[in-house]
C-alpha cells in the first residue's frame, strides 16, 4: 500500500532513534508534528524547518511542491522565507535534452515562492532512469517568535477549518479519474482550479496570534489531519461532520467516485484550535481577507479514553488511509 509510514511504525522504528540532547532543538520528530523548531543561538527567535516530497502530480508540480513544503512552516507560526529544491526528472522525458521540463518546473517554483514571499536559496537537479514522472523534494525554512505546534490543543478550545475539505483530492479526482466518473466538464474544471488554493500561508498569518495548535491536513484528508492534532495534543476532538465545509464540486466528484470528502488529500485547508473567546475574532479576520472559515468542533479532555477524533459521536483512534489510493490501485490493475 503506498502512502505514509504508519504512526505506530514511526514510533517503533524512527522517533526513538532521532532523540537529541541539543538544547536548541525545541521540537524534533514526533507523532503528528510536521516541522522541526530550533532556537537560534543568537536569540533572534525560532527557526522552523520542514521537508516534503511530491511525486503524484505531473502538472504544476513545482507550484504544488512549494505549497506542500511551506505550509508546514506556515502552520507552525512562521513565515516561509527560504526554500531548497531537489528536482529529479525522468531520463526519457520529452524535452529533457533541451531542459524544457526543468525550465517549466523552475518557473513554477520561482513563481510560487514569490507569491508567499519566500526565496529559493539552493538545491539539486538530475535525470534518473528509474523515474516515470518528476519527483521533487523541498525543504522550507522560516523564523518566528512564537512556535505553534500540532500538539498544543487544550480542552475547551474551538476547532476551526479554513476553506473546505478535500481541495487537493478534488483536483486529483478531476484530473486522474474525470473521464470515468461521468461528471460534467464544468465541475471538473472548477475542481482542478482548487490547486491554485493549496497554500495556507495567508490564513495561518491571520490565525496564529491566538492559535494553540495549527496543522496542514494532507494525506488522509481533513479527518486524518484532525486525528493527528488529537494524537499530538493528547485530547479528543469532537467534530460535527455537517459543520465541515465541502464545496459542491468536491461533493459531486466524491459521490461519483464513492469516496469520503473528509478522507481525500486535504492540502489547502488549515486546521486550527483557538480559545473559545477568540473564535469570532479569528473568523472575522479570515472573512475580511476573503478566506472561508468555519467553526467545526470542540477540544475535549481524554476522560479516561484515548486521543481520538470523535466524528458525529464515532471515536476514531487508528490511522486513516486516504480513499484515493484504492482508486489508483484499481486503475493500475485494469491497465
Amino acid at each position: 500500500m503506498p502512502g505514509k509510514v504508519s504512526p505506530d511504525d514511526l514510533l517503533a522504528h524512527v522517533f526513538e532513534r532521532t532523540e537529541t540532547a541539543d538544547e536548541t532543538v525545541l521540537q524534533g520528530p514526533a507523532d503528528g508534528e510536521d516541522a522541526a523548531a530550533i532556537d537560534w543561538p543568537d536569540g533572534e527567535g525560532t527557526l522552523v524547518v520542514s521537508s516534503d516530497p511530491i511525486s503524484l502530480a505531473a502538472s504544476a508540480v513545482g507550484r504544488l511542491a512549494v505549497s506542500v513544503a511551506s505550509n508546514d512552516v506556515a502552520v507552525s507560526g512562521a513565515d516561509p522565507r527560504w526554500l531548497t529544491a531537489v528536482v529529479l526528472l525522468p531520463s526519457d522525458t520529452d524535452g529533457s535534452a533541451d531542459g524544457s521540463l526543468l525550465e517549466e518546473i523552475a518557473d513554477d517554483l520561482h513563481a510560487a515562492a514569490g507569491e508567499i514571499g519566500a526565496s529559493i536559496v539552493g538545491g539539486h537537479s538530475e535525470y534518473v532512469d528509474q523515474l516515470e514522472r518528476p519527483l521533487l523534494s523541498l525543504t522550507a525554512m522560516g523564523a518566528t517568535d512564537r512556535f505553534v505546534p500540532t500538539g498544543g490543543a487544550e480542552p475547551g478550545d474551538a476547532v476551526i477549518l479554513t476553506k473546505a475539505a478535500g481541495l487537493e483530492g478534488s483536483a486529483v479526482l478531476a484530473a486522474d479519474f474525470g473521464d470515468d466518473l461521468g461528471v460534467d466538464a464544468e465541475t471538473r474544471e472548477r475542481a482542478e482550479s482548487f490547486l491554485d488554493e493549496i497554500s495556507v500561508a495567508p490564513e495561518a498569518r491571520l490565525v496564529r496570534a491566538d492559535a494553540t495548535a495549527m496543522h496542514d491536513p494532507t494525506e488522509g484528508g481533513v479527518a486524518a489531519g484532525l486525528l493527528e492534532v488529537a494524537r499530538a495534543s493528547g485530547v479528543r476532538l469532537e467534530v460535527d461532520r455537517d459543520a465541515v465545509p465541502v464545496r459542491e464540486a468536491t461533493a459531486r466528484l466524491c459521490e461519483a467516485a464513492g469516496v469520503d470528502p473528509l478522507r481525500i488529500f486535504g492540502s489547502g485547508a488549515l486546521v486550527a484550535t483557538v480559545p473559545g473567546d477568540a473564535v469570532d475574532d479569528r473568523l472575522e479576520a479570515l472573512s475580511d481577507a476573503g478566506i472561508e472559515g468555519a467553526e467545526i468542533g470542540t477540544v475535549r479532555g481524554l476522560e479516561g479514553g484515548d486521543p481520538a477524533l470523535v466524528l458525529d459521536s464515532e471515536p476514531i483512534t487508528g490511522p486513516i488511509e486516504d480513499d484515493l489510493y484504492p482508486l489508483w490501485e484499481r486503475a493500475d490493475a485494469d491497465d
